[in-house]
């Protein structure tokens, strides 16, 4: 599967040396948070001075600065799309929110040029949290797609227990 991405970000990813920074964008949503958060791999502009918040502003929302690494899934067509995700956990307020989650939050991946922050160049289609560890300085967790896709199709057998009319 390829992907439409525009000449500039060809350009600056095959370049020997760019000044385009590529940012990551992270949306995360879940029914328990009364509105998403917005996470960028960038401190692309000062957001606030009191308290000091850096970050990214891209298409009316303001991404807050959060240090982390992700690899970006292949497209491989007989497996579905994972990416590891390690998030730096600098004051600890994300662990206890974490926690508090009885189902797994979705999370958005876009990436975006500094150059244009309000063009998204590769969007990864929305993923589960999964598999969340929590270590002294960082967060590590695997986002997968719809657990429905890794169900065995068909679900069911037709034995006679569970289908006694066909024997």
């Amino acid at each position: 599967m390829s992907r439409n991405v525009s000449s500039g970000f060809l350009g600056a990813v095959y370049a020997q040396e760019t000044d385009e920074v590529p940012i990551c964008l992270l949306t995360v949503t879940h029914e328990d948070l009364a509105e998403p958060i917005y996470i960028s791999s960038d401190p692309t502009t000062r957001l606030s001075d009191d308290p000091l918040i850096y970050g990214t502003d891209s298409r009316g929302e303001q991404y807050i600065f959060l240090p982390f690494e992700f690899t970006l899934p292949d497209d491989k067509s007989d497996s579905p799309p994972r990416v590891q995700l390690t998030m730096d956990n600098i004051d600890r307020a994300l662990v206890p929110l974490l926690r508090s989650f009885v189902t797994p939050p979705s999370i958005k991946l876009e990436i975006v040029l500094a150059s244009d922050l309000d063009t998204v160049e590769i969007t990864v289609p929305v993923l589960q949290m999964s598999d969340v560890t929590f270590e002294d300085h960082n967060i590590s967790n695997n986002l997968v797609a719809d657990p429905l896709t890794n169900e065995p199709h068909p679900a069911g057998q037709f034995t006679p227990g569970s289908f006694p009319g066909l024997f």
